[in-house]
């Protein structure tokens, strides 16, 4: 059982054009995005992009140049932070520690207790497949479990959110599952879930929502079914006949032809319903449908 109150599901999570510095070096600009309660928001970007910078702005472990972050509609405070899940990317675990000490002992820290912080920190090992390991130390542990240790850390005394930062980095797909199925949960019973991960595939099938920096700023955040009805507006066309015709077509962009099909981006209204028609009259189609761009498209285009 907790030993805090329970999550109030207001507003979640909200940078409001956070700014960081590190002399004439500006490392994150302007950075603005929430995460809702009860949501699952992947954070993506390529090295160097700012992530690991804003998340430890949002936690409070690296101070901010400009901006702010607020917590349930007002500005974060210290005790907001000190109940917050954080999985920083260099990993703080003490290596000659048994497991379950340090666990206990970082639960503690988080105004759990003692017992309650070892019965926490043992369901969760057992259910990430370390419970016979809580007593060696964590040197002894390789680096994938030693991951699942630090997650099960950030999870002890019911966090009101959740910042992880690459926790599925290293995991084999076991683990990769029981972490999910944790993050789920705890998505579901109200708390903002924050999480980078260079994993795109995992980030398309997990979350609600999408924030993607490049070079220290957003270029895209919002739901996926908003970052792909905002993307390329692509169809694939099959036709009985050659579609060659279609590289001199007003308004229509061609991405990829061989033949009796071709991929091409609408870039005028109503081309593409010109375009069925004159297919349709000059032979049979057996396809005209929009392309739904994975998450993959959606990154390589946003941050091009």
């Amino acid at each position: 059982m907790s030993e805090h109150p329970p999550f109030s599901t207001g507003a979640g999570i909200e940078v409001n054009h956070l700014t960081r510095r590190y002399g004439d070096l500006l490392a994150v600009d302007q950075v603005s995005f929430t995460v809702p309660p009860g949501t699952m928001t992947g954070f993506v970007g390529a090295n160097g992009a700012g992530k690991t910078t804003t998340m430890r702005m949002i936690v409070g472990v690296l101070a901010i140049t400009d901006g702010e972050v607020s917590f349930n509609g007002r500005p974060i405070t210290a005790a907001d932070r000190r109940r917050i899940g954080y999985m920083p990317e260099e990993r703080g675990l003490y290596p000659k520690q048994p497991v379950i000490d340090q666990l206990v002992y970082l639960g503690r820290i988080r105004g759990v207790g003692a017992q309650n912080a070892h019965d926490q920190a043992m369901d969760y090992l057992d259910r990430f497949g370390l419970a016979g390991r809580a007593k060696d130390k964590v040197e002894a542990l390789s680096l994938g479990n030693q991951q699942r240790v630090q997650v099960t850390a950030a999870l002890l005394g019911d966090p009101v959110a959740l910042i992880l930062d690459e926790p599925f980095s290293g995991l084999d797909p076991v683990a990769v599952e029981a972490m999910a199925e944790v993050l789920r949960e705890r998505s579901a019973a109200g708390v903002p879930v924050l999480f980078s991960s260079h994993q795109l595939d995992l980030v398309e099938r997990l979350c609600d929502r999408l924030v993607i920096l490049d070079g220290g700023r957003v270029v895209a955040a919002g739901s996926t079914d908003e970052l792909r009805s905002g993307g390329p507006r692509r169809h694939r066309i099959s036709a009985s006949t050659d579609l060659g015709w279609l590289r001199t077509s007003q308004g229509v962009d061609v991405v990829d032809l061989d033949g009796t099909t071709a991929v091409v981006h609408f870039t005028e209204p109503g081309a593409d319903q010109a375009v069925l028609a004159e297919a349709m009259s000059r032979g049979e189609i057996t396809e005209f449908s929009r392309i739904i761009p994975s998450l993959s498209e959606i990154y390589r285009e946003a941050a091009s």
